[in-house]
């Protein structure tokens, strides 16, 4: 089956008018998600709650879309010569089997390609402009910075992302991509930028094919085509043509320095161990499982408790009981026996939240039923008769039986950004964007999506919630991904600092929020330029210190220039500090950490 080789990638640097480019969607966007500025004013942003998408999804077959490949240079051997190193290890029974089954892949796709992909696995949609990837970058050092970086930082910045090393040949979603970490060193007032990618299983076993062939799990799992695609799969796997038994996940989502090593994550496998180079530059160690402790897979946003150092993590299982497991990592990195936690059906968790005591697990309505791939539907899907609850667990607990379950009805978080205790009322406060339709970030519809901030108390005592916006109505805008300050998670914080997602999907700018008073205060990256996660680095880790002494870290890319830079902005008067250039464009990705100089002295 033909495919394009990882080349397509480095294309996407210097054609900002390619099909990819966000240039060739300007006149398809929104007139109500404008954003307005003013030099001695506070800035505003329009809400465009109930406005559609900034991209437009065409209603009309896929064709594989035409992408520059003046340069094929992307750190791989070309195709040709890939396959024919891997051919001549396979016996005659396997280069039978390999020819057979990538014909039957090559008709898949010329049957797929006669029917519309929906907007949520058209890679049209998925990774246009700035969604589109880069290939790698060596470190570049002495970066041309605007500003002073506050003498304060000292480390490293790293910010996940997805990344795909391959053009799509069929469906793909903006989730699906390769890991690709993007990293900025600090270091005495000067910085450098490298970008890796995350060398998991998948990635070196495709490089080696020279092509895709690991199933993408939302883009292309989808009805009758998606059993298809998994049969062929593990039909090249009883022939010993790909090796799945060693994961099959991507590391795009999430990133953790703990027990000093640095984890890139997403939840469909092990962690995959990252380390950074005395140049500032990242190398893959591997897979990794804590010694042998860690047998199933782990989500990508474990918590670290600031007081205890301990890390806590679930893990969900889509085929078998258990469903979902509780355990934790002591700093020396021992792990504790899983807890089983028991559920009627694999429920999606992405995140979920840790007090000074407890644990706090989202069981919502977004469920994973594989039998809907039968009747040529999505295995993710929004259960409307499914009540949500949180679960409510001792982190010490060595098993659930004392699991205290809440319901709050018709709450799907995608994340939580913080919980506390409050035992003057039995309650447990959770801080977290409530997303309406819930499941529209996997399946196509028509009602365009909300994230809404919320508060929700859960009493221990009566078993009742109750939940409210935190922002009031006439200010209220789309609020995804971000956090709190870290040295404060578990325990009641006064300010979120979160990503404001608008015009849907691009982040125009940053929130800081008062948690109490609903106050919001923004910080636009200014016309056509959008960017990420905002990054909360506290000052320092001194407890007394005001909750908003530090600085937001943000990449921020502008689609006039097709450049990318660093933001550091003070979070407690939101001026800018410093803007770091950066050598080539970073697309816009997941979750981000900072490893302090000192912490990486110590790294495994």
């Amino acid at each position: 089956m033909a495919s394009s080789t990882g080349s397509w990638a480095r294309a996407q640097i210097s054609h900002p008018l390619s099909p990819y480019s966000s240039n060739s969607l300007k006149k398809q966007q929104p007139n109500n998600a404008r954003l307005s500025r003013s030099s001695n004013k506070a800035n505003i942003i329009h809400s465009a709650l109930h406005s559609p998408s900034v991209l437009h999804f065409p209603k009309k077959p896929y064709q594989n879309p035409l992408i520059p490949k003046e340069d094929t240079s992307v750190n791989v051997k070309p195709k040709t010569q890939q396959q024919q190193q891997q051919q001549q290890q396979w016996n005659l029974l396997q280069k039978a089997a390999a020819m057979a089954l990538d014909m039957a892949e090559s008709a898949l796709v010329s049957l797929e390609r006669q029917r519309p992909l929906p907007k949520t696995a058209d890679p049209r949609v998925q990774i246009a402009g700035n969604f589109a990837p880069v290939p790698e970058q060596p470190v570049k050092q002495s970066l041309p910075i605007t500003g002073v970086i506050p003498s304060c930082i000292s480390g490293v910045y790293l910010r996940n992302g997805a990344n795909p090393l391959y053009e799509p040949v069929a469906g793909h979603h903006f989730f699906d991509g390769d890991g690709m970490v993007h990293a900025v060193t600090l270091d005495n007032g000067n910085a450098s930028y490298a970008c890796r990618f995350t060398e998991t299983q998948r990635l070196l076993q495709e490089k080696e094919l020279g092509r895709p062939v690991f199933p993408k799990a939302i883009g292309e799992l989808h009805g009758h085509s998606g059993i298809a695609r998994l049969l062929l799969f593990y039909a090249r796997g009883l022939f010993g043509l790909v090796d799945h038994k060693h994961g099959t996940g991507v590391a795009n989502a999430g990133l953790v320095y703990f027990n000093n090593r640095l984890l890139a994550m997403s939840e469909d496998d092990l962690p995959y161990q990252v380390r950074i180079t005395p140049s500032g530059d990242l190398e893959t160690v591997g897979r990794y499982n804590f010694d042998k402790q860690l047998k199933s897979t782990m989500i990508a946003h474990p918590k670290i408790d600031p007081l205890s150092k301990q890390l806590f993590a679930l893990s969900y299982d889509v085929v078998q009981k258990p469903y979902l497991k509780y355990f934790k990592f002591f700093p020396d990195g021992k792990k504790s026996p899983d807890v089983e936690i028991p559920l009627s059906v694999p429920t999606m968790m992405h995140d979920f939240a840790i007090t000074e005591n407890f644990v706090v697990i989202p069981d919502q309505q977004v469920v994973f039923k594989l039998q809907e791939m039968i009747t040529g539907g999505s295995p993710v899907i929004y259960d409307k008769n499914k009540k949500s609850r949180f679960g409510i667990l001792s982190k010490n607990a060595s098993d659930s039986k004392d699991i205290i379950w809440v319901e709050s009805p018709d709450t799907f978080c995608f994340h939580l950004w913080n919980a506390w205790e409050e035992p003057e009322s039995d309650e447990v406060v959770v801080i977290g964007s409530c997303m309406t339709p819930p499941d529209s970030i996997f399946n196509e519809c028509d009602e365009s999506l909300k994230s809404v901030l919320s508060e929700i108390r859960l009493n221990l005592k009566t078993g009742e919630s109750t939940r409210r916006p935190i922002i009031s109505e006439s200010e209220q805008v789309n609020l995804e991904a971000g956090m709190v300050n870290r040295n404060k998670l578990g325990r009641k914080t006064r300010y979120a600092y979160l990503a404001i997602a608008e015009p849907w999907p691009k982040v125009s700018g940053f929130a800081k929020v008062d948690l109490f008073t609903g106050e919001v205060k923004k910080h636009i990256y200014g016309d056509r330029r959008y960017g990420g996660e905002p990054f909360f680095l506290p000052r320092d880790d001194n407890s007394e210190s005001p909750e908003d002494d530090g600085y937001i870290l943000s990449f921020v890319h502008d689609e006039k220039t097709w450049k990318s830079e660093l933001q550091i902005v003070n979070a407690m008067n939101l001026q800018i500090e410093a803007s770091i250039k950066l050598p080539s464009r970073v697309p816009y990705g997941f979750h981000g950490t900072f490893i302090d100089a000192k912490a990486l002295v110590n790294q495994a």
